[in-house]
């Protein structure tokens, strides 16, 4: 597929990934002048013709989703054999890539990133499309940690025409929901069970079940419960851990009833994570002697004697999430009264403001106003390092004494790696800048014999610097090997129409053409030239001529001018004068329906221009 053209438009660069189904490439569109990815089908499947008409269906309905953490679906097309669907081009790494460099990811990163996953699933389910096929390798990560999920409605069309008529699974077995080893249909359920199980990797490093066969880990989905999150990582709190395993309920009924179900207790487990005492809480502070203190063990018992008692072991399921529920109610409530203050105080102050000062500093004056202080910090480019960014609450705001006042605190401007660009072309280079988090500063051209136009010959700063983020990066571009340069040749007693054409076959450019007579050569022909015969000129010059002035009269000049009639696409067009040195062709090309032509003729004496287009007469002039 390699410098392959698909509908010519889409240039084939290189092979940046693939699966079972499809390769994806790099690609440049020759019509917008842009990167962008080309997945294309693998063989086997662009013979099944119900395969290939799911195919295109279920991708034009994902082309139309339109969300900050879904790949932008561009095209898809056909080339010959070849099936393709044209994306946004995302310069990164998978959440599978970073998973396994990392291993487990810290839990508000992994808290973060699921919540931009299941956004984008509640977009594509809101235009109900279901992906079917989420798993780490599916999620995309751009250099500035934007979660990007790939490949919506792919794997249904891959599910929907394989699946049920081959006995065939295909699809991702570490990450597909119970239904779908068992081959019934899917719904938006699916996807919340596979999210479930991307959390559980992110969590512990690991997938929820493996096996030594596709089938017999497709069996544990259906039987088995995977191993308890917090025995692989005891740091994920009890919160977290209920929620993976509610999404990853085996009866679908069980799960979250929708995917903005899910958004909701994500986003709680985010604020519950980002409250330092209730963290610790969480960590610290939950042993299971208070599992007693609970009077809900008498209403299991109540319940397990009555005609509607739950099976074995589900009581004690119940007992230990209702315990769980209420020591999350007594940790916010616990974190919200430390954060808001002594409610049964009524002394109250003014928070000062802190904006811009030094974080010991800031710190200090909220303490001496008998105000808590939580400190988070964020990189900022215009704030110096170990100063206050923002405050909340404001300054002025009247709030009860000991309130917590979070302030913001720079860590200075971003620092990234400069890119080594040198040798790319302009258009890569400016994407590698662009990725980075840098700009592109002033572009400079120079001829440069050994280095193709376009190419990035310098850059400045040079790698391996560290820099700010948008710093600019200035770049030398090549002109290419520069303009050549001519030897003049000898013009003198050849005819000015003849002159002409020869300087235009030569790049050179015709000056003043001036009249003098002369009895050496004829009439109509060129005496003089500037410069001088044999003077070495660059490419492009100028040459001013002479010519010799005729009894019959002077030179005569004139423009024609041609519009390209419809027609056929390629059109010869011919221009040609006849006077008192003969007949002669005075211009000849081939133009498309539409093209003007501009073309200054000469000659002496009587002087007739004629326009030929494809043989037959268009115009016709004396001059």
């Amino acid at each position: 597929m390699i410098n392959r053209t698909l509908d010519n438009r889409y240039t084939i660069l290189e092979r940046v990934g693939g699966g079972g189904m499809a390769d994806v490439y790099r690609a440049h569109d020759k019509l917008l002048d842009r990167s962008v990815a080309v997945k294309v089908l693998r063989a086997q499947f662009t013979d099944d013709e119900e395969f290939v008409t799911r195919f295109r269906r279920e991708a034009q309905a994902a082309a139309r989703l339109s969300h900050p953490n879904i790949v932008n679906i561009y095209d898809v097309g056909r080339d010959g054999d070849s099936y393709y669907i044209v994306m946004e081009y995302i310069s990164g790494e998978t959440l599978k890539d970073k998973i396994v460099r990392e291993g487990p990811l810290p839990v508000e990163s992994a808290v973060r990133v699921a919540l931009e996953i299941a956004e984008a699933l509640e977009h594509a389910h809101q235009n109900n499309i279901v992906h079917c096929d989420i798993k780490p390798h599916n999620i995309l990560m751009t250099r500035t940690g934007r979660v990007k999920v790939t490949d919506f409605g792919i794997a249904r069309a891959v599910t929907s025409a394989t699946m049920t008529q081959t006995g065939t699974i295909i699809g991702s077995v570490h990450y597909f929901s119970p239904e779908q080893a068992r081959g019934a249909p899917v719904s938006a359920k699916s996807d919340i069970y596979s999210l479930g199980a991307v959390m559980y990797e992110m969590l512990t490093g690991a997938v929820p079940f493996t096996g030594e066969t596709p089938i017999s880990i497709a069996i544990k989905h259906l039987q088995d419960e995977p191993q308890a999150l917090r025995e692989l990582n005891p740091v994920v709190p009890p919160i977290l851990e209920a929620l993976v395993l509610k999404a990853m309920a085996k009866n679908p009924e069980q799960r979250f009833t929708d995917i903005g179900a899910m958004i909701a207790d994500l986003r709680s487990a985010q604020h519950f994570l980002r409250d330092d005492h209730t963290r610790r809480l969480a960590k610290e502070d939950f042993p299971t002697q208070v599992l007693p203190r609970v009077a809900l063990p008498e209403e299991q018992a109540r319940e397990e004697d009555g005609p509607d008692a739950p099976p074995p072991g589900q009581g004690r399921k119940r007992t230990w999430l209702w315990a769980l529920v209420g020591l999350l109610v007594l940790g916010f409530a616990g974190g919200a009264f430390l954060a808001f203050g002594k409610f049964w105080s009524l002394s109250e102050v003014v928070v000062p403001n802190v904006a811009g000062k030094q974080v010991d500093t800031a710190r200090n004056i909220l303490l001496s106003n008998n105000l808590r202080v939580s400190v988070t910090d964020s990189f900022d480019d215009k704030v110096a390092a170990g100063y206050v960014i923002s405050q909340n609450p404001e300054a002025g705001a009247t709030v009860k004494e000991q309130r917590t006042v979070t302030i913001v605190v720079s860590k200075g401007a971003e620092i990234t790696v400069v890119p080594d660009v040198r040798g790319l072309n302009r258009r890569d280079a400016e994407l590698q800048i662009k990725n980075a988090g840098l700009a592109l500063g002033r572009v400079d051209e120079q001829y440069a014999a050994d280095k193709p136009a376009d190419t990035v010959i310098n850059q400045n700063p040079r790698p391996p610097a560290q820099v700010n983020k948008g710093t600019p990066i200035d770049l030398t571009v090549s002109k290419g090997a520069g303009p050549r340069k001519i030897i003049l040749p000898d013009f003198r007693g050849s005819p000015l129409s003849t002159v002409t054409t020869q300087l235009e076959s030569l790049k050179l450019k015709v000056g003043t053409v001036a009249e003098g007579s002369s009895d050496r050569y004829p009439p109509g022909t060129i005496i003089g030239q500037n410069p001088m015969p044999g003077a070495e000129v660059l490419e492009g010059s100028t040459v001013d001529l002479q010519a010799a002035r005729g009894t019959a009269g002077a030179i005569k000049r004139a423009v024609v001018q041609i519009t390209v009639p419809e027609g056929p696409i390629r059109q010869a067009v011919q221009i040609v004068v006849t006077d008192n040195n003969g007949r002669r062709v005075s211009y000849e090309n081939v133009h498309r329906p539409g093209d003007r032509v501009e073309k200054t003729v000469e000659g002496v004496g009587q002087v007739r221009v004629q326009v030929y287009i494809n043989g037959v007469l268009s115009q016709e002039q004396v001059l």
